[in-house]
């Protein structure tokens, strides 16, 4: 990151700032091409531990390491220069206590650049969350479906339904007393989540919750019809860039297969036009 740039970059203390203001606009990065198309309008980038099923073919989130989460990071804070940038801690890295969140929180700030780092859990994160935010360490939670806890819920559920409710309200309101910035709260009844955002002091961003929460996160890959493998009830098709490639690529696979590509103007003579500076164009010689 060029510390020497005007771009003002948004902080943790700025999000937390826009409480019932104008909604939060969050979608996930995971390589520096994405990172520098959706920083322009995004207030958060958040590499996402997602990145193991849209990018690595996992079936869940549980297999992304640290290790990961550091390359992926690393290449999307080479993109990205004014958006917040939030780093998933994976399965695996923060739950055993707070010593073992701090230090993987530490390593994950430090190799990627990241200002902030997410943990799923309500109550029984609240713990580690107080311990990393009084050590330096903006964080993130994610309660409702936390998508590391796939297999104890038995699948990827709605949360929060009748007498289950009062956990995910319980779990809002512990994360956001012990010093979590932000919450992500998803795949809840809108009910729920209208209510906890009225009710808690930290921004909530929503991901198949309601619109009356603080902003709104989609997995980019998703919302541009990228990932097809499955589309979650909460996501809405912006475009259908999968069809558009597959296209291409079929094109392109039925012009070299007719000999139609390349043409004339993809290939180079045996000297060039002209001698001198015109006959460079765009680096290459004519």
């Amino acid at each position: 990151m060029n510390a020497s740039r005007e771009t003002k970059t948004i902080t943790p203390p700025d999000v937390l700032a826009r409480k019932g203001g104008t909604p939060l606009v969050c979608l996930t990065a995971y390589t520096t091409p994405m990172g520098r198309l959706v920083d322009p309008h995004c207030d958060i980038v958040l590499v996402g531990d997602s990145v193991g099923m849209v990018l690595h073919g996992l079936p869940s989130t549980l297999g992304v390491t640290v290790e990961m989460m550091i390359m992926h990071g690393k290449a999307v804070r080479r993109g990205v220069e004014r958006a917040l940038m939030v780093v998933d801690m994976p399965f695996g890295s923060y739950e055993e206590g707070p010593e073992q969140a701090f230090r993987n929180a530490a390593r994950l700030m430090a190799e990627t650049g990241c200002a902030a780092v997410k943990l799923e859990g309500g109550e029984s994160m609240a713990a580690t969350i107080r311990f990393l935010t009084a050590r330096g360490v903006p964080v993130m939670a994610h309660v409702g479906l936390t998508p590391q806890a796939v297999n104890t819920f038995g699948g990827y559920r709605v949360q929060g339904r009748g007498e289950d409710a009062e956990r995910i309200r319980r779990g809002a309101a512990a994360i956001a007393e012990a010093g979590a910035f932000s919450v992500v709260l998803e795949k809840v009844p809108e009910p729920l989540a209208r209510l906890i955002t009225r009710e808690i002091a930290i921004p909530t961003i929503g991901i198949g919750a309601s619109p009356a929460c603080d902003g709104q996160i989609l997995v980019t890959d998703d919302m541009l019809g990228l990932f097809t493998a499955f589309k979650p009830k909460f996501v809405k098709r912006y475009a259908n860039l999968g069809d558009d490639t597959e296209a291409a690529i079929a094109a392109y696979a039925d012009e070299v297969r007719g000999r139609r590509f390349p043409a004339a103007e993809h290939v180079f003579a045996d000297t060039p036009k002209s001698v001198g500076a015109s006959s460079v164009k765009d680096g290459e010689a004519a």
